[in-house]
């Protein structure tokens, strides 16, 4: 049996899955939308995305608009005769003419297990927050910001150990398979979708490079979560001696007798929190490679009382 005709939104690697298991299930791909190339690098050159990169290397059109709320591009979209949308993490708020027109809707991918984490930066928000776990959930979109009535949806734990890298491709490759499944069962009338209920919303935001600065005075719990979460961007972020550095692994531990927030303990590099302390143990000096805290510490002599986040005088930074 023929599979659907599908119009495709997407922009990071994170869609790159979802893409590539909708070919592979049959579906027959009319149009790839994404993000516009943006410069990068050094020499601000134009990259196109990772979803662009992957429909050009499988000879499917692709399309970049700046907006798709404009006249022109609502009714080239709509004269393509799409049955269905695939959305995933596009990077553009779809506007009412643009998912009423495929014939069956269009269908989101979301990162998170809904109504917890609408938004944009769901997996950093859950790690951030501690969750013990997340999931995918299949979504008909409707107007609203990830509000729409549920398909299907599946869990995966969060460890103690991971991160938003460690997660990102295992949720990736769910969200794939579980969309293959919900357009099976959408089209041959086997789901019944489900209204989101309306308790336990929380809203995931997209990370600010302003949120990445520690604050030593919280729990190390909490901070242990949060460099989990910014990892590997933008990073969870502190200075010492006015130089910025970057804490890419920690753990919390346990200390006892009393110590200013942000104040080194040991000849190694566990900091005292508001309550418990961080044992840091792989940082990055700004314009630096990543290195091991062993090695850190062979370049850098710390001082007997030294407080990260606070310049000599003791003031915060």
């Amino acid at each position: 049996m023929a599979g659907l005709k599908l119009v495709f939104f997407g922009t990071p690697d994170f869609a790159v899955p979802t893409l590539a298991a909708l070919l592979e299930a049959g579906h027959d791909i009319v149009a790839v939308y994404s993000q516009p190339p943006r410069p990068a690098g050094r020499g601000k050159a134009l990259r196109k995305s990772p979803v662009h990169d992957f429909a050009e290397g499988h000879d499917l059109p692709v399309f970049t608009p700046k907006s798709l709320k404009k006249p022109d591009e609502i009714a080239r979209l709509s004269a393509l005769g799409a049955d269905a949308g695939v959305v995933v993490a596009f990077g553009q708020i779809l506007p009412k003419a643009v998912l009423d027109a495929p014939r069956l809707g269009c269908f989101n991918v979301h990162a998170s297990l809904l109504p917890r984490w609408r938004g944009a930066a769901p997996i950093h928000r859950a790690v951030m927050a501690g969750d013990k776990e997340t999931g995918i959930t299949i979504m008909q979109m409707d107007e609203g910001l990830d509000t729409g009535p549920m398909l299907l949806d599946e869990r995966l734990a969060i460890s103690e150990e991971d991160t938003t890298l460690s997660l990102h491709d295992p949720l990736a490759d769910m969200g794939a398979r579980l969309m293959v499944q919900a357009l099976d069962d959408v089209e041959h009338n086997r789901l019944q979708p489900r209204p989101q209920p309306t308790e336990g919303v929380t809203y995931a935001a997209k990370i600010d490079k302003a949120e990445s600065r520690i604050d030593w005075s919280r729990d190390a719990h909490e901070i242990a979560a949060m460099v989990r979460g910014l990892y590997p961007f933008p990073g969870a972020t502190t200075t010492m001696n006015g130089e910025r550095l970057k804490i890419l692994v920690a753990r919390p531990v346990e200390r006892t007798g009393d110590a200013l927030a942000g104040e080194v303990l040991d000849g190694g590099m566990t900091i005292a929190c508001g309550r418990g302390a961080l044992e840091i143990l792989r940082i990055q000096r700004e314009g630096r490679a990543a290195m091991d805290i062993a090695d850190f510490l062979r370049g850098h002599r710390l001082e007997q009382g030294q407080r990260l986040g606070h310049d000599k005088s003791g003031v915060q930074g």
